[in-house]
């Protein structure tokens, strides 16, 4: 299997193989997934070097879904995303670092307007060439944001106590990359 530091060169996101998604409480009993269907994004590096790593990714925000319109709707609005005020989602590296067989990497993630320093934890999957002989990269990353870090702050109290929406929300990353020539 190749390793980290075999790495170089540039890397496209796969759109139709990537999944750039996220899970949060609803109404304190349960957990609602989404995610994003319009994004782009690169990667370039030179292996042996991680801190050589950049990465930009770039989300369309009106793209978000839950598969439940009329929530998907409510996401958009000025209570959460304001979709029409800011269209976009960007995430920036600022550094990497590799962790045994993984990766972590540091960067400006940039919602409604507000920009935080995250760090997200990835998972090497492996690097394979496909039957169109493209060579692609996998990675799965985690890690957990404040929502309110962002500006997203509307929720409704629960007559049982609590809220409808926590705080909390993971943002869960399953990215396939194809190298460029």
């Amino acid at each position: 299997m190749t390793n980290l530091s075999d790495l170089n060169g540039t890397y496209v996101l796969d759109p139709a193989h990537t999944r750039l998604g996220f899970v949060t409480r609803h109404a304190m009993v349960t957990k609602v997934r989404g995610s994003f269907t319009d994004f782009e994004g690169t990667a370039s590096g030179n292996g042996s070097d991680p801190s050589s790593a950049k990465v930009t990714v770039s989300i369309a925000t009106d793209s978000f879904t839950t598969g439940v319109a009329d929530r998907d709707a409510h996401i958009k609005s000025g209570d959460f995303l304001e979709t029409d005020k800011f269209p976009k989602i960007t995430f920036a590296s600022t550094s990497a670092a590799v962790k045994g067989d993984d990766l972590e990497l540091t960067g400006d993630l940039t919602i409604k307007g507000i920009t935080k320093s995250v760090t997200i934890p990835f998972e090497f999957d492996g690097e394979a060439k496909d039957p169109f002989g493209n060579i692609r990269v996998g990675f799965e990353g985690k890690v957990k944001i404040s929502r309110k870090d962002f500006g997203i702050t509307w929720n409704a109290a629960l007559e049982t106590g609590g809220v409808l929406v926590s705080d909390d929300v993971t943002l869960e990353l399953e990215v396939s990359a194809i190298k460029q020539a």
